[in-house]
């Protein structure tokens, strides 16, 4: 079987379009080697990087995150399921504060964003006076402080 496959054969394999494949590449995510003719040529364990970097993105994690991730493994290499599992446990605690405040972003959706202010009328109510502004920029009620009584 082939170690070396073409950009076009990598994104095809790995669902993205060449150009992921390159700005990846200038972003030191992954790594090529050059063919005689200048033409890129990917070791086979680049599928497995770039499967990487699409579940680290669709967790939320940003490509600064992700190269810090790649970098504690061997270039010539793709994470094997203990490099996952520790590399994960690792994104637990981060992710964990996005679900909670994702859940209440949800359940605040309707009515207000946490006081950032959205609705003057409504946050009449809620943060009369615009005191959530005493404790700092932002949704401060979403980011998890409490109304004064």
């Amino acid at each position: 079987m082939e170690d070396e496959l073409a950009i076009g054969t990598v994104a095809a394999r790995a669902g993205v379009n060449v150009s992921a494949l390159r700005f990846y590449e200038d972003r030191g995510l992954i790594t090529s080697a050059r063919s005689r003719g200048g033409q890129r040529r990917y070791h086979r364990n680049v599928l497995r990087r770039v499967a990487f970097i699409q579940a680290a993105q669709r967790v939320g994690l940003s490509l600064d995150e992700i190269g810090r991730a790649l970098d504690t493994l061997p270039d010539d290499s793709g994470p094997t399921a203990r490099d996952w599992k520790r590399l994960s446990a690792q994104w637990r605690p981060m992710l964990d504060e996005r679900i909670r405040l994702l859940e209440r972003l949800r359940d605040q959706l309707d009515s207000c964003i946490g006081c950032g202010c959205l609705s003057l009328q409504h946050c009449q109510l809620r943060n009369s006076g615009d005191t959530a502004r005493t404790l700092g920029p932002g949704a401060r009620y979403l980011l998890g402080d409490d109304p004064p009584a």
